[in-house]
């Protein structure tokens, strides 16, 4: 068994870049990617800004070398996942045992939406190829398969924790030997679905959303992929690993099926499971990637359980929600590959659009990207629908 488990990379797509570099530049720019809708069609593109990832599907299926035709949860996977493996300096994919665990919410809901105007107007119209990989699992096997992933593949789904949740079972695979790498995290598009979920749920801002800001009155859509890849002890000793994945923990407050409990209950419950795990006093976490979705629940959920944990000496901490909104299941695991770039550079990310105190919390979040830090751990929250709770704990090589 190996007893560590290490990230030897990463990819993200985003509303704030085609590719990590790109993410990067658009922290350290200010330049988060909330803007009107242009390619999602919906009768609320002039009412809530979302962060879309600024490409067409033709232009995606060209980077994923994928059909066109195929969801654009599937093409912005392939191109993350790949951005990811290409990050190790790992040779071809076949010669490792290798697993996939991909999150997501919507699956290939994007085409389905496509299909049935058509098929209502007449039972014989509509493209049956639209709705062939409608359900979650399966945009997961059509990259796995395009990678050539044979050993494990799985698909997580659990609102927005989905990601993160991937981690952790990837993280277990390579602990009992089952698979040597797992490339790990989530994946997913905007669709009409969701926003009108969200919107029905009355938790979507009409601006661009200000998590943590005693202002906050929601949070925006967004849409991308992120990975990281899991290795092993052996290898990662051939490698020079970004960091190490040293801590994990999952917990479920049971309070509501969209809200967090009031005092934040299932968040305190994950982080201090995750830090007990990682044997990391509250102390020695350098930064928190907070959930951070700018809702007045989630918000105020997570700093109570913040306070509770780790009062009176405070992390620095943001949520880069703020840059790329709310991505769903693919929140966890682009939040990942940031966090674990915040250990390996000693980067902390801004909290764009704070200007106001909650008058719930003591700290406040970072508002300036800076580098350079000595970040020894770094903590990474994600805390989804039905109470599903998870946070990460990386640290340095």
């Amino acid at each position: 068994m190996s007893e560590k488990v290490w990230i030897a990379g990463g990819g993200v797509i985003s509303g704030i870049g085609l590719d990590v570099p790109a993410c990067i530049q658009s922290f350290r720019d200010m330049q988060p990617g909330m803007a009107a809708m242009q390619y999602l069609p919906s009768v609320h593109r002039n009412t809530f800004p979302v962060v879309e990832v600024k490409a067409d599907n033709a232009t995606l299926a060209n980077m994923a070398r994928m059909p066109e035709n195929i969801s654009r949860t599937a093409l912005l996977s392939m191109i993350a996942a790949r951005e990811a493996w290409q990050s190790t300096g790992l040779a071809d994919i076949s010669h490792y045992r290798v697993g996939f665990v991909s999150g997501n919410t919507v699956g290939g809901m994007d085409k389905t939406e496509d299909f049935f105007p058509d098929f209502l107007a007449n039972p014989r119209g509509g493209r049956l190829h639209q709705v062939a990989h409608h359900e979650c699992g399966s945009i997961t096997e059509l990259v796995a398969d395009m990678l050539g992933i044979r050993h494990h593949v799985s698909t997580i789904s659990t609102a927005c924790s989905s990601g993160a949740n991937a981690l952790m079972y990837g993280a277990r695979l390579i602990r009992n030997n089952i698979v040597d790498v797992v490339i790990a995290g989530g994946t997913d598009s905007l669709t009409r679905f969701t926003l009108n979920g969200f919107n029905t749920l009355m938790i979507l801002d009409q601006q661009p959303c200000r998590p943590f800001d005693d202002t906050r009155t929601g949070l925006n859509l967004g849409e991308g992929a992120g990975y990281v890849v899991l290795v092993s002890d052996s290898l990662a000793a051939q490698l020079q690993p970004w960091c190490r994945l040293s801590g994990f923990a999952n917990a479920n407050d049971a309070y509501h099926q969209t809200a967090s409990s009031p005092d934040g209950t299932g968040n305190y419950l994950a982080m201090k499971g995750a830090l007990d795990m990682s044997g990391v006093q509250p102390q020695r976490i350098g930064y928190i990637n907070l959930h951070g979705t700018g809702t007045q629940n989630n918000d105020v959920s997570e700093g109570i359980a913040i306070n509770k944990l780790f009062a009176p000496h405070f992390p620095a901490m943001s949520s880069t929600k703020s840059f790329t909104g709310h991505t769903l299941g693919a929140s966890g695991g682009i939040e990942a590959v940031f966090s674990a770039l915040a250990v390996k550079e000693g980067i902390i990310y801004p909290n764009a659009r704070f200007e106001h105190q909650m008058k719930e919390l003591p700290f406040a979040p970072a508002t300036t990207f800076s580098t350079g830090h000595d970040l020894q751990h770094v903590m990474s929250n994600s805390f989804g629908f039905g109470g599903n709770c998870s946070s990460l704990v990386f640290s340095k090589v």
